[in-house]
């Protein structure tokens, strides 16, 4: 049997038909018959609708189907022991209500869930971003986890400093309040 020199591959016949082998496998994918789709966003990208059973604190929140959502890249005072604690959860409250339809986007960039299972979210109620108007409004801080930056940071940052220059929220309202984005809300005893 003749055998075609190509450089590079023996002349042996059994390894001839296995590089051709190869080589049609790997073209097979190329062939203009089949029709591929461009890639688009990835589950983690999309937007998930749900409805708000209750809100535990003032980042915190639980689906009607049983989801509980941590509000992600922010810290909110605790409820229990924090000064604006409770103020927090009132302005969760008020954006969240029980029974409105909120939208849940993840952030590729950052954790899914935290360490107690909560799904990490950012929470959108007619197109409005609840994690910033939190901050904006100073019920909250920008909070990076590891110091990883999600795609909302900059205007995070962008609210706390508004936030502080106008001593909106416990900005105003608790004196020993301070900026650690690598901690979180630091509000001081309530």
């Amino acid at each position: 049997m003749l055998t075609r020199s190509v450089t590079g591959f023996s002349r042996s016949p059994g390894f001839s038909v296995t590089a051709l082998a190869v080589v049609i496998f790997l073209a097979g994918g190329c062939s203009p018959s089949q029709q591929t789709t461009p890639p688009t966003a990835t589950t983690a990208d999309v937007a998930e609708s749900a409805t708000v059973a209750s809100v535990s604190d003032g980042d915190t929140l639980r689906t009607t189907s049983g989801r509980k959502i941590r509000l992600v890249q922010i810290d909110a005072p605790e409820l229990h022991g924090d000064c604006y604690g409770k103020a927090a959860l009132a302005a969760l409250r008020r954006l969240t209500p029980v029974g409105s339809r909120i939208t849940l986007q993840r952030d590729p960039a950052l954790d899914s869930t935290d360490r107690y299972g909560r799904q990490l979210r950012y929470v959108l109620v007619s197109g409005t971003n609840v994690n910033l108007a939190l901050v904006r409004e100073g019920a909250a801080s920008p909070y990076f986890y590891r110091s990883d930056r999600g795609r909302y940071a900059d205007d995070l940052l962008a609210a706390v400093d508004e936030a502080r220059a106008a001593k909106r929220g416990y900005w105003g309202a608790c004196p020993r309040a301070q900026l650690n984005t690598s901690v979180g809300s630091i509000t001081g005893p309530g």
